[in-house]
């Protein structure tokens, strides 16, 4: 019998990935090493893959010390916590879970622009505390027909919020870095595209390249009536600059399903009744979480079968 290959684990594992992957790998926890250098030195040369997510990624040093390294297959779309440049200098392919999550973050993020517009939270607040028979009619809220609605980043999420977004019959501007030729409207400038937006919409990648892209500028610019929608990366948003906003009345609401520092969120967001938090779940169900697992083994199935790989990012697409 053949013997299994060493697979290297970083991050967390869903059970599926767990029963999938431990009937063709002998996988080996990085985490449940208590000497993670030493192990590193000692057994790094062991492993040709390693299976990884979007907060874990594959830190320098590790990357360093596997130099048979021909693989990382990375649980979630985002891969910014990953060096994808370095890994493909290095002829390591990296692949993701594309597409399979489209709908489900495209879902979560109208979820939170129709809750914080119309105030469902402090809505069923009100309602549970006794306010409704104690003070009256809760407070008139914001409509979410026929806005106008930014949307930044405009890949595949971002198209599929376009698409969810044409249900209230909005304006639908976007924001990235090239024109996509589509139907709707491109805008080069984001402060500009925030000035024209009742809602905005936060879709791109993260990385040090879009740190704090949503900059105080652009969150001004949104306005006290406007809201901001986050469900890419916390670092994306200026959350200093955003949380200064919402205090001051300069930006009307939020609905945000990622953080800084997450899984730490500022006591001054969780204080206020016009921001809907979230605690990154914008893929989270059942059924996508499911995809993503089977699509993260099948990429190492199919690259130990034939060397290929299902979804690589784009900057490994030469190495498949």
């Amino acid at each position: 019998m053949t013997e299994a290959p060493n697979l290297l684990q970083l991050g967390g594992m869903t059970d599926l990935m767990q029963s999938r992957l431990s009937e063709a790998f002998t996988v080996v926890r990085l985490a449940d090493q208590p000497d993670r250098a030493a192990f590193l030195a000692e057994r790094g040369a062991e492993f040709t893959a390693a299976v990884t997510d979007g907060h874990a990624g594959l830190p320098a040093d590790v990357m360093e010390a596997m130099p048979n390294l021909k693989l990382v297959s990375s649980f979630g779309v985002g891969y910014d916590a990953i060096d994808a440049d370095a890994a493909a200098a290095r002829g390591i392919i990296v692949t993701h879970t594309p597409d399979v999550l489209n709908d489900e973050v495209a879902d979560t993020a109208i979820l939170l622009w129709m809750a914080a517009s119309r105030r469902l939270v402090a809505a069923d607040r009100w309602a549970r505390s006794g306010a409704w028979e104690r003070k009256g009619a809760f407070p008139l809220t914001r409509s979410v027909q026929k806005r106008v609605v930014g949307i930044v980043g405009f890949g595949r999420i971002g198209q599929t919020i376009a698409r969810r977004a044409t249900a209230f019959d909005p304006t639908i501007l976007y924001h990235a870095r090239s024109d996509k030729g589509v139907e709707w409207e491109f805008c080069p400038d984001l402060t500009d595209m925030a000035r024209r937006s009742d809602v905005l919409m936060v879709i791109t990648p993260g990385g040090a390249g879009t740190r704090h892209l949503v900059s105080e500028e652009v969150i001004r610019a949104l306005g006290p009536d406007g809201i901001l929608v986050n469900v890419a990366r916390g670092s994306v948003v200026d959350e200093a600059a955003l949380v200064r906003a919402l205090e001051d009345g300069g930006l009307g609401g939020a609905g945000l399903d990622v953080f800084e520092a997450e899984p730490k969120i500022p006591d001054a967001l969780k204080a206020m009744d016009q921001v809907v938090l979230a605690p990154h779940v914008g893929s989270a169900s059942v059924e996508t979480r499911a995809a993503m697992a089977n699509l993260t083994c099948d990429n190492l199935f199919r690259f130990f079968e034939d060397g290929s790989v299902l979804t690589p990012v784009p900057e490994c697409r030469h190495l498949t």
